[in-house]
């Protein structure tokens, strides 16, 4: 009986001692990442775009995503967007982002980005297109990451459900 409370004793003074320690610090948070997220382009190689050039809806959807990637990584916490309006001119001078050999990462560098963000949407037809990222490292030009995802539809649901997936599964997944 006297070693059971003893043991009774002794567990509640280790419980005791505990519960009064000091709690251990919190592991540090990471620091967000400052990432320029550039809007995503439209690469059409279907015979409509062909036929009648851009359209405005695809135009809007552009948008539409690019926004839609931003707030997503600024929600995320893991990311703080960084404004690229101050290099508008620098983005039009380029042209396609998609096709000028890492020049993104240049133009984000200055801007205080670790990160540059591109992306594209390549249409073959109303039905088939394909969402894309690619992330690069502004200390270098070389892509860091890149993903992709197939779509079916061309409508503002396809568009965001295509970019959400990406973000949940690819780009923020663990």
């Amino acid at each position: 009986m006297r070693r059971k409370t003893a043991r009774t004793a002794g567990a509640a003074l280790w419980l005791a001692l505990g519960l009064l320690a000091p709690a251990r610090p919190a592991l540090a948070a990471a620091q967000p990442i400052p990432v320029a997220a550039f809007d995503f382009e439209l690469i059409d190689t279907s015979l409509e775009g062909e036929m009648q050039g851009p359209r405005e809806d695809e135009q809007r959807r552009l948008r539409l995503i690019s926004d839609q990637l931003r707030e997503a990584l600024s929600a995320s916490g893991r990311y703080v967007v960084v404004d690229i309006a101050p290099v508008r001119e620098q983005i039009a001078a380029a042209g396609y982002l998609h096709g000028c050999n890492g020049c993104a990462a240049t133009i984000a560098r200055p801007l205080g980005a670790d990160l540059a963000i591109t992306g594209t949407v390549q249409k073959v037809s109303n039905l088939i297109l394909n969402i894309n990222l690619y992330i690069s490292d502004t200390a270098g030009s070389a892509p860091r990451r890149a993903m992709s995802v197939d779509i079916r539809g061309n409508t503002d649901e396809s568009w965001s459900r295509g970019l959400s997936y990406l973000v949940r599964n690819r780009l923020l997944a663990d």
